[in-house]
């Protein structure tokens, strides 16, 4: 019964991690329900915000912001949005396999490229496989604010005044449903605007104080806001995949516990068995 014993007692092991990973799901589930809804009070905001600076790249206002004009890219900068923690399936690796595409594509053109990462695992990627990176920004929380980023915006958008770097994208994962996150790699500077034939209006504004002020806070927020939206979505995402690896791990605990029970219910059935012909011969030479 020793072969009995160590399967009882891998049983029970399975168990109590069975129990750990169903407790993180329900967990998950929970902060998902509530990234969702930080996700959507946040979307009308980048939404306005958005359709502003679409009539503003269409308009023509006596001060043109550096942050709306294109240039030759020679150096480029990532804001690379990851998780914290792990235990979320695929969702940090599908985004970096796609960020290394965009990254070969990019270096293949002669252009360099330099990074800003949000969330440890982003940081620990490229500390393993290279990268230079210009500033980090870790441990947010399930409920990320806004200044938290400041700084790591600013370091790119700074280089990008300065002739550092000539573009800027944004590398996140969007939220899509529970099941599905899209990892997405988007321009953020220069703007681009939506096409014209999309606007329904076009118009310039009024500025009040002068248009260079307007505009230097105006476009800063802006991007901002879309940094801040993107950490928001990879949050949601992070708690939909995790819900769902959860599950799965629960899924697959209750499978290999059925199986070891089945091992273990033969392993003592044999066992009953020999003792049975144990008895039964002794009786016999008896």
């Amino acid at each position: 019964m020793a072969g009995a014993k160590e399967i009882r007692t891998k049983i029970a092991s399975i168990k109590n991690t069975q129990k750990i990973t169903s407790a993180m799901e329900m967990v998950a589930a929970a902060k998902m329900r509530k990234a969702q809804e930080r996700k959507e009070a946040t979307a009308p905001y980048a939404a306005k915000m958005k359709n502003v600076i679409s009539h503003l790249s269409h308009a023509h206002p006596e001060y043109r912001h550096s942050f709306m004009i294109e240039r030759e890219a020679k150096r480029v900068g990532y804001i690379v949005i990851s998780s914290d923690r792990g235990l979320c399936g695929g969702l940090n690796n599908n985004l970096f396999r796609q960020l290394a595409r965009e990254i070969k594509i990019q270096q293949e053109s002669g252009v360099e490229v330099e990074f800003c990462t949000i969330g440890k695992k982003a940081l620990g990627f490229f500390r393993r496989y290279g990268g230079r990176v210009m500033a980090e920004a870790t441990q947010l929380g399930d409920a990320p604010r806004i200044e938290d980023l400041i700084g790591v915006v600013k370091v790119m958008l700074d280089a990008y005044e300065n002739g550092k770097i000539d573009r800027i994208y944004i590398a996140y994962n969007q939220f899509v449903n529970t099941m599905t996150q899209n990892p997405t790699v988007e321009q953020l500077v220069p703007i681009a605007g939506e096409a014209e034939e999309e606007l329904k209006h076009h118009w310039d504004y009024i500025y009040e104080p002068e248009s260079k002020e307007v505009l230097d806070g105006l476009l800063t927020r802006y991007i901002e806001s879309l940094a801040y939206q993107g950490v928001v979505e990879n949050g949601a995402c992070e708690q939909s995949a995790r819900m769902v690896a959860m599950k799965s791990a629960s899924d697959n605990a209750g499978e290999l516990i059925d199986e070891l029970q089945l091992i273990y219910n033969k392993a003592r059935q044999a066992a009953i068995t020999q003792e049975i012909s144990e008895i039964v011969s002794g009786a016999a030479a008896v």
